[in-house]
């Protein structure tokens, strides 16, 4: 057994409020930690793999193509390859998500 806590592992990207830490990579896909402070903004971005993003708590914006919607904890979002997408946290929450790479890039 392989057993992690998400806080002790080095972030792979701290910038602007936003910090990702990757807790899973393997060959058949990676999962990303987000934490978004109030205010912060990922901006949209390109993919060459599908994206699941899972909310774990907040209510942030999620942003893919044309489309923009809050999403609850508890949300499970799909975001095709090769089309923009972005996360927001407009609230004076902090966000946490799973973002799920599949395949890895």
């Amino acid at each position: 057994m392989i057993t992690r806590f998400w806080k002790d592992i080095e972030p792979i990207y701290d910038k602007n409020g936003v910090t990702g830490r990757r807790i899973y990579d393997m060959p058949e896909g990676q999962i990303i930690h987000m934490t978004l402070n109030p205010g912060a903004v990922l901006p949209a971005h390109i993919t060459p793999v599908n994206v699941a993003m899972y909310i774990l708590e907040g209510e942030p914006v999620i942003e893919i193509g044309e489309d923009k919607q809050t999403c609850p904890a508890g949300t499970v979002i799909e975001s095709p390859q090769d089309i923009p997408h972005g996360i927001s946290n407009p609230t004076e929450q902090t966000v946490r998500l799973l973002v799920m790479k599949l395949p890895k890039p």
